[in-house]
């Protein structure tokens, strides 16, 4: 997974230039841009957190994203010895986010713990799709015919805003920064003042062959349209993310019927 095309793209939204992010962490802008580009390995998990803070989007999600263990999960090891046990139980019983999800309800309910802002539920993408959004199997051209049929399913929610015209900002936006994050997935997103949030879903028949932080082929487009701006809009982004390193492309890659969609994202959004 590519951690720093996700970092760019949620810099970029959060309104901060690269010294910007850079002199807040106390690095220099020379490294964060090879973050960004990959040339670097991720930041560890002390420059993750610090990251997220000032991004203001839960730690977690950028771990997810760079694959990393959150230090009180390696602390908890080291002070509470037997609890690897445990940790290896629910490995070897391949539980399922359904089934972590009920497991985590469990320990809310009989070992409650006073949860901070960074807990809060990060915002789930199922709700903002329909199936009448949803386009499987896309045979098309290129990226351009990609950005035009999600735009036609995304004005139609829109009072005012005509298809042609959130293409073009589409597009406008993805110049600015690549929506693309790896993982075979592209987030392209805009901003329409005043909107409700709502997203657009497309699985393509063939790999479009793109400029990808990974080099690999699209092959799916999640695309967002926020009403406002600020803490919500990036937590979403992050989290669309994350889901593109749990494997969403390839569990959604037979999906023939929305129905299928859903079940899927509701196995992957149910430890959120």
């Amino acid at each position: 997974m590519h951690l720093g095309a996700t970092l760019r793209l949620l810099r970029v939204d959060a309104g901060l230039s690269l010294r910007d992010l850079a002199r807040r962490i106390g690095v220099s802008s020379a490294y964060l841009s090879r973050v960004e580009n990959g040339v670097d390995a991720p930041p560890t998990v002390e420059r993750l957190t610090a990251i997220a803070r000032e991004l203001d989007v839960p730690p977690g999600l950028l771990m997810d994203v760079a694959n990393r263990v959150s230090p009180y999960v390696t602390e908890y090891l080291e002070d509470v010895p037997g609890s690897g046990t445990l940790f290896l139980e629910l490995a070897r019983r391949r539980l399922s986010g359904a089934q972590l999800a009920r497991v985590r309800d469990f320990l809310d309910a009989e070992f409650p713990v006073r949860r901070g802002p960074s807990d809060a539920p990060v915002p789930a993408l199922a709700p903002l799709l329909a199936p009448e959004r949803m386009v499987l199997q896309l045979s098309c051209e290129g990226w351009e015919d990609v950005l035009d049929v999600v735009a036609g399913r995304l004005a139609v929610e829109l009072p005012g805003v005509d298809a042609p015209r959130l293409a073009e900002s589409l597009r406008r936006r993805d110049i600015t920064s690549s929506c693309a994050v790896g993982g075979e997935v592209a987030v392209p997103h805009v901003f329409v003042p005043g909107a409700a949030p709502v997203a657009a879903l497309v699985t393509l028949a063939k790999g479009l062959a793109v400029d990808t932080p990974d080099g690999r082929p699209l092959r799916l487009v999640v695309a967002a349209v926020d009403g406002e701006l600020g803490r919500v809009r990036l937590v979403r982004m992050a989290h669309v993310a994350r889901l593109a390193a749990r494997g969403l492309s390839a569990r959604l890659s037979e999906a023939r019927q929305p129905a299928q969609v859903l079940s899927v994202l509701e196995e992957l959004e149910a430890l959120r």
